[in-house]
Formats: structure tokens, sequence, C-alpha cells
């Protein structure tokens, strides 16, 4: 009878080592199934992340090309409008030229005149 028990304990013993290695592969596996998957989320947010500071450095370069074509344009209106408010006086000068004065300084143009058909 004890050998009887003996080997039902020992039968016990070794289902019980099986399943706890079974269960051990199973936790191994599940841990490098998790591991796996947060390493190809980081990699997922790593590549979103790449993307948009790509997106947001094109628009920060985009920005500096209008603020610079902006620029420019508001000095051109400004040079404009000093013109504008220049005075003009047509002397009779001998060339025909156009005195005209802005800011205190003195330009001479050349008039044109449209062509008789």
């Amino acid at each position: 009878m004890s050998l009887r028990i003996k080997a039902v304990v020992d039968k016990f013993v070794e289902e019980l080592k099986e399943a706890l290695d079974a269960d051990i592969q199973d936790r191994i596996m599940k841990e490098r199934e998790m591991q796996s998957y947060i390493e190809e989320r980081e990699r997922e947010v790593a590549e979103r992340e790449a993307a948009w500071k790509a997106e947001l450095s094109r628009r920060e370069a985009e920005i500096g090309r209008q603020e610079a074509r902006l620029k420019m344009e508001r000095e051109n209106l400004e040079k404009e409008k000093s013109v504008l408010m220049g005075t003009a006086s047509n002397q009779d000068n001998q060339d025909g030229a156009l005195e005209i004065t802005v800011s205190g300084e003195k330009y001479r143009c050349l008039r044109f005149s449209k062509a008789k058909k």
C-alpha cells in the first residue's frame, strides 16, 4: 500500500512539475509577446514623432520664407509710398526731364511719351 501511495504522490509531483514548467513557459512567452508589442508601439510613436518634427520644420521654413517675402513687400511699399509722397515739378528743361523731390533729395527722370500712330 505504501508503494502505491508513493507512486501516486510521485505521479502527482511529476504532474505538478510539468504544470509548473508549462506555466513558466507560458509566462515567458507572454512576456516576450508583451515586450515585442511595446517595442512595436515605441517604434510607431517614434515614427510619428519624426514625421511630426519634419512637418513642423517644413512649416517653420515656409513661415520664414513668407516672413521674408512680406518684409520685402513692406519695404517696397514704404519706398513706393515715399516716392508717391514726394513732389514732382515739371520745369521747362530742354531735355524734358521731370524732377522729383523725395525726402529732400532731388531726382531727375526722363519722360516717355506714347508713340504717335
